[in-house]
């Protein structure tokens, strides 16, 4: 896709977590989870070379604290596309694989152009990502499914990588069209000096980041209270804090809609 289909867009008019103890403990969800229903995936695409992004990144960190009073849980991850890379300032956490899944979505929901910030929500509907009211509406309006109900467990066979195994039922049934079970290990904290670009001169801060993104396996024709169970594996990268990582497991058809999400606190010292 050619350069001139994309865009920066500005504003338009128009998370529920789990615990876990320390090194290879389990995590499950907790009662008041089950009571409310399951999770709204909420995807940012964003960029460092983009004007208008850092206002909608920051409107996701404020999704994040609980900052709006939200009557439904949400799950938030970030990807940093790279197609704004060329504008002077190569955004140290953009991937082409990000790009690759954004355009995906992008044809899924028929739209014109690429643009960032834009936000998708249980793959299903997408707003421009700092457009407050859009955003909202699109989480309130968003459909809602059982969480999964996995156990998670962590380890690090080695320094430079982390283990994540899962056991458990997704808690909605899969027919024969299939979903993927994905997994996303994201980074929260993250404090950019930005020199060059667009946003030259600006302290660019970042929560949510997806750094690593595998899938778990694929499942179809199975009841809800089938059990799965599977293992990914990510290399880590330098500076990997447990402490600041978390992961989100999503079940996703080849349609890209979403069909329960779950999430987990990377522990302390992993």
């Amino acid at each position: 896709m050619g350069r001139g289909l994309f865009a920066c867009f500005g504003k338009r008019s128009s998370s529920s977590s789990t615990n876990v103890s320390r090194e290879n403990a389990t995590a499950d969800l907790t009662a008041e989870e089950q009571r409310r229903g399951g999770a709204v995936l909420v995807e940012l695409f964003s960029s460092q070379g983009c004007t208008t992004s850092p206002e909608a990144e920051l409107l996701l960190s404020r999704l994040g604290r609980g900052d709006f009073n939200l009557e439904v849980p949400v799950i938030l991850l970030a990807y940093h596309v790279d197609y704004w890379d060329y504008m002077g300032w190569k955004d140290p956490f953009g991937s082409s694989l990000w790009t690759v899944r954004q355009k995906a979505y992008v044809e899924a929901l028929q739209l014109d152009t690429m643009f960032t910030p834009q936000v998708v929500v249980q793959g299903r509907a997408q707003c421009v990502g700092n457009d407050h009211d859009g955003l909202m509406s699109c989480i309130a309006s968003a459909p809602r499914v059982p969480a999964p109900a996995f156990q998670a467990t962590f380890q690090k066979p080695t320094p430079e990588s982390l283990q994540v195994s899962l056991t458990g039922a997704l808690r909605t049934k899969v027919d024969s069209n299939g979903v993927d079970i994905m997994v996303a290990l994201c980074e929260n904290g993250l404090v950019t000096d930005c020199p060059k670009g667009v946003n030259k001169g600006r302290v660019l801060a970042n929560d949510f980041v997806v750094r690593r993104l595998g899938k778990l396996c694929s499942v179809k024709d199975i009841s809800a209270k089938k059990t799965i169970t599977g293992t990914v594996n990510f290399p880590l990268w330098q500076g990997f804090t447990s402490s600041k990582c978390g992961i989100a497991v999503f079940a996703q058809n080849s349609s890209h809609h979403v069909f329960g999400s779950q999430n987990f606190q990377l522990p302390e010292g992993l």
